[in-house]
């Protein structure tokens, strides 16, 4: 995938995420709910890994649909040293992964948890979509190493 996408997301630092002013490459997942048992594994293991991605020349955030002040307190609770965005517009339906989902029978929208890698011009380098959290992180750096990103 390489299409080219313009978003923006407010920050936990009170800054905001602008996919047309990037500093570097960037991985940006996205996860379905804060302070949740999948979530959190997810937030933790991409901090372990926060300064392989760095060496490698990589910005990460994280980001929900949940607020500014949730996503705040998730971070603060995990200790993170990226920042977190929410998603106050409409940033998952570009993407794609704002789905139907159903639990016990009961249908709702949220978040399917996805990753995806952004050059500094906010094109999408690859992505990743249904995304299992056991082993993502290493399967994320393993492709920036084996594609020379």
């Amino acid at each position: 995938m390489t299409k080219k996408i313009k978003f923006k997301l407010s920050l936990t630092n009170s800054s905001t995420l602008d996919s047309t002013k990037l500093n570097k490459k960037t991985v940006l997942f996205f996860y379905p709910k804060a302070m949740t048992g999948g979530c959190s594994i997810e937030v933790q293991d991409f901090q372990k890994k926060l300064s392989t991605f760095k060496k490698l020349g990589f910005d990460i955030f994280g980001a929900s649909k949940d607020s500014i002040e949730k996503n705040t307190k998730f971070s603060e609770k995990y200790k993170l040293k990226y920042e977190l965005g929410s998603d106050l517009t409409d940033v998952c339906e570009k993407l794609g992964i704002w789905i139907e989902k159903s639990m016990y029978g009961k249908k709702y929208f949220g978040i399917n948890r996805s990753t995806f890698i952004l050059d500094n011009n906010g094109k999408i380098l690859h992505s990743w979509t249904k995304v299992k959290v056991k082993d993502h992180v290493d399967e994320v750096l393993d492709y920036i190493k084996e594609n020379k990103l």
